[in-house]
């Protein structure tokens, strides 16, 4: 659905010089400002488990292939590194990026003037700040995870206005 409706090119192979028609995935399409910040429009959604953007568009649009506008929505263009990993998916890459997932990835101070709760990383060296607070490896990712569960869902009285004004967009 998401790529069938991206425009039409001509491109000519460099091999054999055949011009071809192909799909222009250049073409990108973000959702508005406005759009962004409605709270009419868009909900909050906090991913659960193993949820993919299929299965998450099935569940509230009833069509799995209305994933893209999850994805638009949320401006994910990669959704094997921005979209949350599920717990067999998070370990396979704890093991594949770090030696040691409970190593030291950095240290963190809070802050000392205005809002004391924001934390600022000082990195892998503590010695000039000896009561910082260890961060792992694994404490890095998993927050990292936990951001991206964090999305935004467009309403469902709102997919097909959103659907037809996408496709209108694309076809110019």
């Amino acid at each position: 659905m998401y790529f069938a409706k991206f425009p039409r090119i001509q491109y000519t192979n460099t091999a054999n010089g055949n011009p071809v028609t192909v799909t222009n995935i250049l073409k990108r399409i973000s959702a508005r400002q406005a759009l962004k910040e409605n709270s009419t429009i868009l909900e909050k959604y906090l991913i659960r488990g193993s949820e993919t953007p299929e299965s998450l568009a099935f569940d509230l649009y009833g069509d799995a292939e209305l994933h893209w506008v999850i994805l638009l929505v949320n401006e994910i263009y990669d959704r094997y590194h921005q979209w949350p990993m599920n717990v067999n998916q998070f370990q396979a890459y704890l093991a594949s990026k770090y030696d040691n997932p409970d190593g030291v990835h950095h240290y963190e101070i809070s802050q000392s003037s205005g809002d004391t709760n924001v934390t600022i990383n000082i990195g892998s060296d503590n010695s000039d700040y000896p009561s910082a607070t260890l961060v792992t490896n694994f404490e890095f990712e998993e927050k990292l995870q936990d951001e991206r569960r964090s999305i935004s869902i467009l309403a469902g009285n709102f997919i097909s206005q959103f659907v037809k004004e996408y496709e209108s967009l694309q076809s110019n």
